[in-house]
């Protein structure tokens, strides 16, 4: 069957691949909506894993159930994409997103799980999640990106009335200023070198404001509008320069959650957050509750995730589209693909 596989530094190729087999235990899935991801543009990036399926935020209709046996064939499902082992004391208290197993096999981002950039895939049964009647493909395609946003919320602790910046206006960013808003922020400001996502932000009603972070005056002008700097800052780049923004950024005693991932080490400021007692927070992925909690504010609509999409697009048109969300200079947002377009 047609996928989509790194082929190797910032080219991706079509490529036949086997559909995958029923085993009794996983569910197969028909994939309906796959999302491109950021993290698949760092892959995309550096060409590696080379062969690899990518797409772990998708939304898909059973096949095979495997050993659920409260699914059956036609329902519509989404999933963690992670891969826990259920047994470690991450696991135990809730928290799977920092198991030591968790990447190891994931849907996607592993060659042993191939992703869902082609028509069929399969995934542990454990990890799988049926949608509501209510919520559609594309929908479903977001709980995954939404819950990422949600729990760098929770881990920053939004008080009614906190000052929130977001550094980053991609989905993360976007969906993170969303959920900031929703805590009861009394202001939310999305700093981005791209003027399409900063004007994007405060367009769709996530953000108040946006500040380029290229201008010569950004510091000054993010101590005006914060009165001497944001009470939580979200940063969703995962760059030195994104980083050591962010601690610039941050009021004495403030907290930002990092979000953001680099593979490389990065160099920030440590002096300023030494001396301002600036708290730094790692956030990875979602825990099975926040994963849910997402699915039922989209189906309780709660929230809107389709306004983040910009684009539905075909397995022959995803190479120029990570050209485009590569560049850093594309209106795009989230691009979602549909195997059989």
């Amino acid at each position: 069957m047609k996928s989509v596989a790194i082929k190797s530094a910032k080219e991706l190729e079509i490529k036949e691949i086997e559909e995958p087999k029923a085993n009794g235990k996983d569910v197969v899935f028909k994939v309906k909506r796959a999302g491109i991801c950021g993290s698949d543009i760092h892959n995309y990036e550096n060409g590696a894993p080379v062969g690899l399926v990518m797409g772990h935020e998708f939304s898909g209709e059973v096949i095979d159930p495997g050993d659920r046996t409260d699914l059956h064939v036609g329902d519509r499902i989404t999933a963690l994409p992670i891969s826990p082992c259920g047994k470690c004391s991450a696991c135990l208290t809730g928290n799977p997103q920092y198991c030591n197993e968790t990447w190891n096999h994931a849907l996607g981002l592993s060659l042993d799980a191939q992703g869902t950039y082609t028509s069929i895939s399969k995934f542990r049964s454990d990890m799988v999640f049926k949608l509501p009647a209510n919520v559609d493909n594309d929908e479903g395609a977001m709980v995954e990106p939404t819950a990422v946003g949600l729990h760098a919320i929770h881990l920053a602790d939004i008080k009614v009335g906190d000052t929130v910046l977001v550094v980053g206006g991609g989905i993360i960013g976007l969906v993170s200023a969303m959920f900031a808003k929703m805590e009861g922020a009394s202001l939310v400001v999305v700093s981005e070198t791209n003027p399409y996502r900063g004007k994007k932000a405060v367009e769709l009603g996530v953000a108040d404001s946006w500040l380029d972070a290229k201008d010569e005056k950004f510091l000054e002008k993010v101590y005006g509008i914060s009165n001497g700097g944001f009470d939580k800052v979200i940063e969703c780049c995962g760059n030195s320069a994104a980083v050591s923004s962010s601690i610039m950024c941050t009021k004495n005693g403030g907290k930002i959650v990092l979000v953001g991932v680099s593979a490389a080490p990065i160099t920030i400021p440590a002096v300023v957050a030494v001396m301002h007692e600036i708290t730094l927070k790692g956030a990875i992925a979602y825990t099975k509750e926040e994963f849910q909690t997402c699915i039922d504010l989209i189906s309780n609509k709660k929230i809107d995730v389709k306004k983040f999409v910009s684009k539905t697009i075909g397995l022959d048109d995803v190479n120029q589209a990570f050209a485009d969300l590569y560049s850093g200079e594309s209106e795009l947002i989230k691009v979602l693909i549909d195997p059989t377009k």
